[in-house]
């Protein structure tokens, strides 16, 4: 049951129309969509008649909800399991961006759906840093982003003020910021009982403070993204407008769709370019989305370094080695976009940085242990290893970890194991038996096994 103070601002804030649109989308479940990965698939994986997200090219909208968890096309990172109204960045994303290569922050990534749209979408020679400031959260964004498999990322695990101060100024600010959850009410119940007035204002005063950081890590005209899940005119137009007027921001518009069915401000006396899906309106939750440019000549505080040279090296498991720098630290090896690297080490000394680039593997002895990371990249060498193609019950062991045998005419050492030609991760094989190099905590941790087609 929606709560009464809920009811009558939310009420107030939509006029009795939408109103009536929303409580009508109760009646109905919450569409499920997908975001496929096009580095590492195409349509095929989500078989035919399925309809488009209108507002993102990648989207796809999905009959029913299968067990995704037993999908091992997911773990392999060949889609992600999004919202659709959380794809709209990606709508956002094409009118904003150019063609040179740029640097972009995700301020609070986790659990990774917005992140793994934007660096598919970023220039080429670009780089995002994907930070979450909880360290359980910022673990679940590490493991999405290595399934994704872009090189180009760095996720960190700390907080905006922190990021702030190492100096770095992006191009690309996304602040999707924490909220009262609203939006979610249709998917998630939990979140109606989470859901106070006071709660509101308590997010509505973090926000500004988490964009008054975020602000400073923007460069002189650089844009922010500015994101909800909630529809209080308290945490979204009214933070948007602060920003207008305090921060000194131009409040950008993006062209739409009438039949997307998107609504705009929602607060009297405030016209400005903004973007609110209303289940009941929009087919998706609730989202709010402003787009804020920082006025000005662009400006870089990021202090200038050059490449280590006596770093510089390359891998036979990589598609273009020469592009990336890589480095041992202690016993793990590494490789990071060469173009990136100064700032990488930058951020590195200065933040908790969790994962950067592609985690290649680990010295054990003389020998080296490839890396998860590895297996999931989009730079990975398509003859760097032996392949054996598995079924889908062996590929659910393999997630599982469990013991894998391999055919007796497969190589000894490591071997890259495929499902539908698609990675899936290592093993070692020893003849008798393969030996399970999958993260123990990724791992499919329930024993049910259900009926999979």
């Amino acid at each position: 049951m929606l709560p009464n103070d809920f009811i009558e601002s939310t009420r107030a804030t939509f006029g009795e129309a939408l109103w009536e649109q929303y409580l009508g989308a109760f009646d109905s479940g919450a569409p499920v969509s997908i975001r496929l990965n096009r580095r590492k698939t195409t349509d095929g994986i989500a078989g035919n008649g399925h309809e488009r997200v209108a507002w993102c090219d990648d989207g796809i909208y999905l009959g029913e909800r299968p067990q995704f968890t037993f999908d091992p096309l997911l773990h392999a990172g060949a889609y992600y399991v999004q919202e659709a109204s959380s794809m709209f960045l990606h709508h956002v994303m094409k009118h904003v961006l150019g063609k040179e290569p740029l640097l972009m922050i995700d301020m609070c990534a986790a659990p990774g759906g917005k992140s793994t749209l934007a660096c598919s979408l970023l220039p080429e020679g670009s780089m995002l840093v994907s930070n979450e400031p909880v360290a359980q959260r910022a673990s679940i964004l590490s493991e999405n982003m290595k399934k994704w498999g872009m090189p180009n990322v760095v996720v960190t695990n700390n907080y905006p003020r922190d990021i702030r101060k190492t100096g770095i100024t992006a191009d690309i600010v996304l602040c999707d910021v924490p909220c009262s959850g609203e939006g979610m009410f249709r998917k998630d119940e939990a979140t109606i009982g989470e859901w106070s007035m006071k709660n509101v204002e308590k997010c509505s005063a973090m926000q500004r403070e988490i964009v008054s950081e975020a602000w400073q890590c923007l460069r002189q005209g650089g844009i922010m993204i500015y994101s909800t899940c909630t529809f209080n005119t308290r945490e979204n137009e009214e933070n948007v407008r602060w920003i207008s007027e305090n921060l000194d921001g131009e409040i950008i518009e993006i062209p739409t769709e009438k039949e997307w069915g998107i609504t705009g401000s929602l607060l009297p006396g405030f016209d400005d370019p903004v973007y609110r899906f209303i289940p009941g309106r929009t087919r998706g939750e609730g989202l709010f989305m402003a787009v804020i440019r920082k006025k000005g000549e662009c400006t870089q505080r990021m202090p200038k370094m050059k490449v280590n040279d006596k770093e510089k090296s390359s891998t036979e498991w990589l598609k273009n080695p020469e592009e990336y720098v890589v480095e041992q630290n202690g016993l793990n090896i590494t490789a990071t976009p060469k173009a990136w690297q100064p700032i990488v080490k930058h951020l590195t000394k200065e933040l908790r940085v969790v994962h950067a680039g592609i985690s290649l593997g680990t010295v054990k002895g003389k020998d080296i242990i490839p890396d998860q990371c590895l297996a999931l990249s989009t730079e990975l060498k398509s003859d760097a290893f032996p392949k054996a193609e598995v079924d889908w019950q062996t590929a659910i062991a393999f997630l599982r970890k469990e013991a894998i045998t391999l055919d007796a005419d497969m190589p000894r050492g490591h071997v890259l194991l495929t499902y539908r030609q698609m990675p899936l991760g290592f093993v070692k094989n020893l003849g008798n038996r393969a030996n399970n190099l999958y993260p123990a905590e990724w791992r499919i941790k329930t024993t049910h096994v259900p009926n999979w087609s």
